[in-house]
């Protein structure tokens, strides 16, 4: 059964997030200020179970024909035992399953999650300059053994690896350049993302943005590029390929180029809310429906009276109307 919202949009993507947990404080996602010692995260007993996670993604696959799954946090690896949940959603046919991670446990993990049926893996990295990445993931971790995790990843077959980029104006887009020449050639497909306002702590301004087509002129004015078309719609990243054919990067622009009118997008958080938008306010708390006995028939007609009214399209109509929402943490759903 296909189902689209208010604007035709099909439902294809199913974001699970596992955790709102995670051992950095970067600060354009969990600034320490307010992600401190003191602050109270979900409790376990509130966490969806994995056998919910996927009793839920089962649904979304064989009722509405999503074929994407992908696991995010928080950090997705500081959930215990994640390999078994990632057994469980690989056992759903035809499904391209993939997680985010900012890298810091891969080398430990990487075998074991490609073990368990990850095909794919996608790595936060806002910097090759030891200080520069330190400075922005806020605990002081070092950058080398997120190469270290990358090429773990690597080695262990979690093929294309994407390496995602958030570039903020006076803080890493300096890095811009090296980054591009360093994963050019590798096989990796790196990609910038502009500097979202995300949530509602994390003090953004429009003017610490570097838009798309900065990035790509100056990228391009060293190692040149041309277009390259899409993978499929929806796909968020506009790409791009080396002129000389030693690979691609890709480019999110949700501030400058939004892609809200193809966005086939659905998140589940951790305790089972789901959020149709990255920037929505409030999400449907699908959990009393998973855990309280509801036949799967209750739950499929709960999403899909969910997705037919969905009229998200934040990023089109940013404005100075939209200043001060009180928006869910990136943290809390995943990117």
């Amino acid at each position: 059964m296909s189902v689209t919202d208010t604007f035709g949009r099909p439902l294809r993507d199913l974001r699970i997030s596992v955790t709102d947990r995670c051992n950095f404080r970067c600060i354009y996602c969990m600034p320490k200020e307010v992600f401190g010692r003191d602050f109270q995260f979900l409790d376990r007993k509130e966490l969806l179970t994995f056998e919910e996670i996927s009793r839920v993604a089962r649904l979304f696959h064989d009722r509405f024909g999503v074929k994407k799954l992908r696991l995010t946090g928080g950090e997705p690896l500081v959930r215990r035992n994640l390999e078994r949940l990632i057994a469980q959603l690989a056992a759903i046919p035809e499904v391209d399953l993939t997680l985010t991670t900012n890298g810091s446990l891969l080398v430990e993990k990487a075998r074991a999650l490609r073990d368990a049926g990850l095909t794919r893996i996608t790595v936060s990295l806002d910097s090759l300059d030891d200080k520069v990445f330190r400075a922005m993931n806020d605990v002081d971790f070092p950058v080398a053994t997120v190469l270290e995790g990358i090429e773990a990843a690597d080695k262990a077959g979690l093929r294309p690896i994407k390496i995602n980029m958030v570039v903020k104006r006076g803080v890493n887009d300096d890095s811009v350049v090296p980054m591009a020449r360093f994963f050019r050639g590798t096989g990796h497909i790196l990609r910038f993302i502009e500097y979202m306002d995300v949530g509602a702590t994390n003090g953004w301004r429009m003017d610490d943005v570097v838009p798309a087509k900065e990035i790509i002129a100056r990228i391009d004015a060293e190692l040149p590029l041309e277009p390259a078309h899409p993978n499929y719609r929806g796909e968020v990243a506009k790409r791009w390929r080396y002129k000389d054919g030693q690979g691609e990067i890709g480019v999110i622009s949700s501030v400058t180029q939004a892609f809200c009118r193809d966005c086939t997008r659905i998140r589940l958080s951790a305790e089972g809310s789901l959020y149709t938008c990255l920037f929505a306010t409030q999400g449907f708390d699908l959990k009393p429906l998973v855990r309280g006995g509801r036949s799967d028939a209750e739950i499929v007609e709960a999403v899909e009276a969910l997705w037919r009214v969905r009229e998200d399209r934040y990023s089109e109509i940013r404005t100075a109307g939209t200043a001060g929402l009180k928006k869910v943490e990136m943290s809390y759903i995943g990117g």
